[in-house]
């Protein structure tokens, strides 16, 4: 007998630039185990990337899907861009086909932010997620849903490339962190012009260096809270059913 949905067991890595973080999921996104990493390889090929899932994910308990969030461009589970990790060895590489046949299940991959965004989200009105760790990632959602992704970190900022080099790891190593978090503040700014959302959730390594004070429509999430997303990839939550009108 086939599973029904409620009993789906899904898989949920997150590949990051330093690390490869992954737990086992029911279909209300909750942990059945704990959230267990393995450094990310180098170099950060496809096939070691593969071999490092394998390794971490070999004592797992058994389960029936797998959700990837990658840090890059991810368009049909086919890799276009992996700025953090190597975009030439990544490039048209159809990763979810290379999980399904390294791990014998069903897979899904997307951005990494997109499916942090879906495990954190409230599902109303316009929500941003974004995340400061190796680089600067971005997810929006309407009402819980994704919208289209943007490469929103590779846009041109201040006097650098990117929004990527002002306020990624490698600007936190170089100006200290008191710098960078007045960096991190001038891209607040622009985020709440640019997108007028309804609230906005940081994630990432570095979110835990931020000093200065949060809006009240932000909040700090952590990465085990993002790893959720993975359930949502295959099983929406249940919309209420609006009551009949009394008579």
């Amino acid at each position: 007998m086939k599973n029904s949905p409620a009993e789906l067991k899904i898989l949920s890595i997150d590949i990051g630039g330093s690390n490869i973080k992954g737990t086992v999921l029911n279909q209300k996104g909750e942990l059945t185990m704990d959230y267990e990493k393995i450094p990310t390889p180098y170099p950060a090929s496809p096939e070691n990337v593969i071999n490092a899932i394998k390794t971490l994910v070999k004592a797992f308990p058994p389960h029936d899907r797998i959700s990837v969030g990658f840090p890059g461009y991810v368009k049909d589970g086919v890799v276009k861009t992996a700025p953090n990790l190597d975009s030439a060895l990544w490039k048209d590489v159809d990763l979810a086909k290379r999980l399904e046949e390294a791990l014998g299940k069903k897979a899904q991959v997307v951005n990494d932010a997109d499916m942090q965004g879906l495990g954190v989200v409230k599902g109303k009105g316009l929500e941003l997620v974004i995340t400061l760790g190796t680089g600067f990632g971005t997810a929006w959602l309407k009402n819980g849903d994704l919208l289209p992704h943007l490469e929103f970190a590779h846009q041109p900022f201040s006097k650098v490339k990117s929004y990527d080099k002002y306020i990624g790891e490698c600007a936190l190593e170089k100006e200290g962190n008191k710098k960078w978090n007045r960096r991190v503040q001038k891209v607040f700014e622009v985020l709440k012009t640019v997108f007028n959302y309804d609230y906005l959730y940081i994630g990432g390594g570095n979110s835990s260096k931020l000093t200065f004070k949060l809006d009240k429509n932000m909040k700090i999430v952590t990465n085990a809270d993002g790893i959720k997303g993975g359930a949502r990839l295959w099983v929406k939550p249940e919309t209420p059913q609006p009551t009949a009108a009394a008579v």
